[in-house]
């Protein structure tokens, strides 16, 4: 066909369209194409029920997806002219509201850019071998034994990372396809596991009369859970509530999973951010670890190392020799290579600087460490805010509670209350990030929690 008639319309008119005759019409009809672009279709044509050739909506879409309850708050927060908004929804660390750049990540930036040795060439599939191989170092240890029956690749951050092990374990895994996640969990766990087609289930983790761990909850469910699925566990910072399980309360989770035969998949995307101690932070995976337990970890630097918008991450599978180790890789290159080929360089690379040049490595333990203290001042000024304005209840889970986020416990009006008339952004749930919270803003916020649950504070 020489004549200037869109071809991809007419592949979709022999679908879409039947002639009058019942009969789907050729590609070669010129007289239906051509009456096709005199209707509109083409290039800049409007779809939709009676508009052009199309009887339904193109694809028969009929709805739009509900806007993701993280991401829009920052979009409605952005769209607020009020000069006291507040964004305490998204997890990202600020500093008196303003984002900030790692000075050793700037650092690290300049050496990748000035080194001659690193190019633009694409990744093997499973990601920058310096990198997977440090990051491998960072969560089980320097000098961990086990590291030779260990596979890591480079994912696209803590999402990616969960995404293929998802993939890996619907398409491999030899027990139930079954995921328990904690009740609540990060919101995304849930949307990751049900598309890669593995059941999701709960066990129970927060307790809100005390607005803690429901330790016994959790035991209870894990011991009920059936036998040989997979468990979703928090290494540490536990997202949303910031409530961690003790060292001994981590002894019992692990005693559980061998009796049930589990295998643990831990999301780690605070190691560092937390307690400030990037060993502290992987305690609980190298209890497990040591324990010779095969499991899945989903590691992610948005966090620790501010590299958000590079999306870096890996995921680790732990196995019980090198040679299971080789094998498990095999198949992660076959989920990856369809998903996205082959990682990004660039993020890869800074991490790798940051993880793999001593000096660099030990300034940012220290910012590290900077972040999680201040992080803490905002969660002792919080709370003593609080108390000075006689907010009845214990607001002590304040200062207990570990990590980026605190869990109020406040309910859906409440929150609409902090939104709509405070300017405050945060999940419906209660979540708030202490990382976007600044002394400037304490007072602020206590007062709003206090209108909020109907206190008239008195100072």
């Amino acid at each position: 066909m020489n004549d200037p008639i869109d071809v991809q319309a007419g592949a979709v008119i022999r679908r879409e369209m039947p002639s009058a005759g019942g009969q789907i019409p050729r590609l070669d009809d010129k007289s239906v194409l051509e009456q096709a672009v005199s209707d509109g279709f083409g290039p800049n044509a409007e779809f939709g029920e009676g508009k052009g050739i199309f009887p339904r909506p193109i694809l028969g879409l009929k709805a739009r997806a509900p806007a993701d309850p993280i991401l829009s708050i920052s979009e409605a927060w952005k769209a607020d002219p009020d000069p006291r908004k507040l964004n305490l929804g998204v997890g990202a660390y600020r500093t008196e509201g303003k984002p900030l750049l790692l000075n050793v990540v700037r650092k690290a930036e300049l050496m990748v850019i000035n080194d001659p040795t690193i190019n633009k060439e694409y990744l093997p599939i499973t990601g920058y071998a310096e990198f997977t191989k440090l990051s491998k170092m960072l969560a089980f240890g320097a000098n961990s034994p086990i590291l030779n029956n260990i596979t890591t690749v480079q994912c696209l951050s803590g999402t990616g990372s969960l995404r293929v092990g998802g993939e890996f374990l619907a398409e491999h895994y030899p027990g139930a396809k079954e995921v328990y996640i904690p009740a609540p969990s990060w919101p995304t766990h849930r949307s990751v596991f049900r598309k890669a087609r593995i059941e999701v289930k709960e066990y129970r983790y927060w307790k809100a009369d005390t607005r803690g761990l429901d330790y016994e909850g959790l035991i209870a469910d894990l011991k009920s859970a059936t036998r040989g699925a997979i468990v979703l566990l928090h290494a540490c910072a536990h997202n949303p509530t910031g409530v961690d399980p003790t060292p001994d309360q981590w002894g019992g989770i692990l005693q559980v999973v061998r009796e049930r035969g589990l295998t643990p998949f831990f999301d780690t995307a605070y190691q560092g951010f937390a307690s400030g101690c990037l060993d502290n932070d992987a305690a609980s995976i190298r209890m497990f670890a040591a324990a010779g337990v095969e499991m899945l970890l989903a590691q992610s630097y948005a966090k620790n190392m501010g590299l958000y918008g590079e999306r870096v991450g890996a995921l680790s599978v732990v196995c019980k020799s090198p040679a299971d180790a080789k094998r498990v890789e095999s198949q992660l290159k076959l989920v990856i290579r369809p998903m996205f080929s082959n990682p990004p360089i660039h993020g890869a690379a800074i991490a790798a600087k940051v993880l793999g040049t001593p000096a660099l490595y030990e300034e940012w333990k220290v910012e590290l460490k900077g972040m999680a203290e201040r992080i803490k001042l905002m969660r002792t000024q919080l709370y003593n805010c609080m108390k000075e304005r006689n907010a009845p209840g214990d607001w002590s889970f304040i200062v207990k509670q570990i990590g980026m986020f605190s869990y109020t416990g406040l309910t859906k009006p409440q929150c609409e209350i902090l939104t709509k008339k405070w300017h405050i952004y945060l999940t419906m749930d209660g979540r708030i990030s202490m990382a976007g919270l600044s002394t400037s803003k304490c007072a602020w916020l206590a007062d709003a929690i206090c209108d909020a649950i109907g206190h008239r504070s008195r100072m």
